[in-house]
């Protein structure tokens, strides 16, 4: 698959700014969205594995905030450490499916950017 670049003064010039928004834009602007959560979700496994290190070496006496839901509440390390993994296992198995097919989301993802800045130009901003 033969990716196009643009470049930022392509970004910029291309696209005027009343541009009517097509089905076809519509679908690809939610594609590229749904891509580019899946890509969070593996660099959310990536956090969690550093902060279950951080908290392998923290003190049995210090509190560690933990978030659940809305609210965070003090933990001991074990128990957060604990709680952690279970977050990670459901993080793992969701990351596992994706990093077989990261190298072609990010392609695809790449090509909407470009077709959908050559579209709108300036109006429209996909950079996360």
């Amino acid at each position: 698959m033969q990716r196009r670049m643009l470049s930022k003064e392509d970004e910029v010039t291309s696209g005027g700014e009343d541009i009517q928004v097509r089905r076809e834009d519509q679908d690809k602007i939610n594609r590229f969205s749904r891509l580019h959560q899946k890509e969070t979700k593996l660099k959310e496994k990536e956090d969690l594995e550093e902060v279950s290190t951080e908290l392998e070496l923290a003190d049995d006496d210090v509190k560690i905030p933990y978030k659940i839901g809305d609210s965070f509440v003090s933990l001991p390390p074990a128990e957060a450490l604990e709680l952690l993994a279970a977050s990670n296992e459901k993080i793992e198995t969701s990351v596992t499916k994706l990093e077989d097919t990261l190298s072609t989301l990010r392609d695809e993802k790449d090509e909407l950017k470009v077709d959908l800045y050559a579209r709108f130009g300036k109006s429209i901003n996909l950079e996360t």
